[in-house]
């Protein structure tokens, strides 16, 4: 489509979408995934600042969705305003806070939860009208709900889960995200944690956050987004939630993401844009054209697919139009499944 990508609902894609206005302008609201997006180990990523604010100002909504349940919304969006990007706590919607309205939908009003992890999901829960406690031997123990609690948990709040989990009390988590991005690199995140107490009891929790259908929901009733586009750095929750929500999705290469891995995604983890950064708002999305023989062509750039390897060539000023190309060609040639195309040497000729 010439005019942004439309809702890509389930079918997947054999190709990025196009779009020839800005996508600030095609989409009423953004919703903004947080770490490698907007920020990685609390400093604002390079031109994300500069790119919400003018956004902001042509007119888009900006919502901030967050599967880090560690801060409340009004300590996030006092962070955000700090880094130049002004927010308020209804700007932001948590993990925590869809996996307490998931827990009050199945409990008592005035339920004790064991809460393993931050502020973040004691402040949820009290807004559910919900108790948070610190001891498995809680009399009358409704929930266990475990969120991220930062680099500093201890572990003893593991041991504690497991004893409530073991004996039945009902399990819950934020979210499952293996990894969290900082200022150092990659590390553990509540995924991690979760599989902990998962190795103990032998369990399974109910999750909320992205990419399952708890956190879509807690973002539409916040948002009231009529148009919305789903912007992340990760496959598994950003793109995948937004794939299972039927909405339009942009992955911008600050975060976990590169692009081998975006090469090799399976139809509900492949995005609808892609870009480098947050600037990739505030321009349209060149179209990748389907050429004779299978080749993708995309700004200068033609991917085809030979020996078992994707091939690229061609030049042109955007570098990212050779990516685009690569979908093209790796997601056409996998339709289905995921792309096993040796990909080292095209991705290289573009130094990502």
């Amino acid at each position: 489509m010439g005019d942004g990508g439309g809702g890509q609902g389930r079918q997947g894609r054999n190709r990025p979408g196009a779009s020839a206005r800005a996508l600030s302008e095609v989409y009423d609201t953004a919703l903004l995934d947080l770490d490698g997006v907007v920020y990685a180990g609390g400093e604002a990523i390079p031109y994300a600042v500069e790119a919400l604010g003018s956004a902001r100002a042509g007119g888009m909504h900006l919502a901030y969705v967050t599967n880090n349940a560690l801060r409340t919304p009004d300590a996030v969006a006092a962070h955000l305003t700090e880094l130049g990007v002004p927010a308020e706590a209804g700007d932001v919607i948590t993990s925590a806070q869809a996996v307490a309205r998931l827990i009050a939908d199945e409990v008592p009003v005035g339920a004790k939860v064991l809460v393993i992890g931050g502020e973040g999901l004691r402040v949820a829960l009290r807004e559910r009208g919900l108790e948070p406690v610190e001891s498995a031997d809680e009399d009358g123990l409704a929930a266990v709900v475990q969120g991220y609690g930062g680099p500093e948990l201890p572990w003893g709040r593991f041991a504690e889960a497991s004893y409530a989990v073991a004996r039945g009390v009902p399990w819950y988590a934020s979210n499952t995200d293996l990894t969290i991005p900082g200022a150092r690199g990659i590390a553990p995140g509540n995924g991690a944690a979760v599989e902990v107490v998962r190795i103990a009891t032998g369990a399974e929790p109910k999750v909320a956050g992205k990419p399952l259908p708890p956190m879509h929901r807690e973002t539409v009733l916040r948002t009231g987004a009529r148009r919305p586009l789903v912007v992340g750095d990760r496959l598994d929750t950003d793109i995948e939630g937004a794939f299972n929500g039927g909405v339009d999705s942009l992955l911008v290469l600050t975060g976990v993401t590169d692009v081998a891995q975006l090469l090799a995604a399976v139809p509900e983890h492949r995005p609808t844009y892609v870009a480098a950064d947050l600037r990739g708002l505030l321009a349209g999305q060149p179209e990748v054209v389907e050429a004779a023989g299978g080749a993708f062509a995309c700004g200068g750039w033609t991917a085809t697919v030979s020996g078992g390897a994707l091939v690229l060539e061609g030049e042109g000023p955007d570098v990212l139009d050779g990516v685009r190309a690569l979908c093209g060609a790796a997601w056409s040639e996998a339709g289905a499944g995921a792309c096993g195309l040796d990909a080292g040497k095209a991705v290289g000729r573009l130094g990502w």
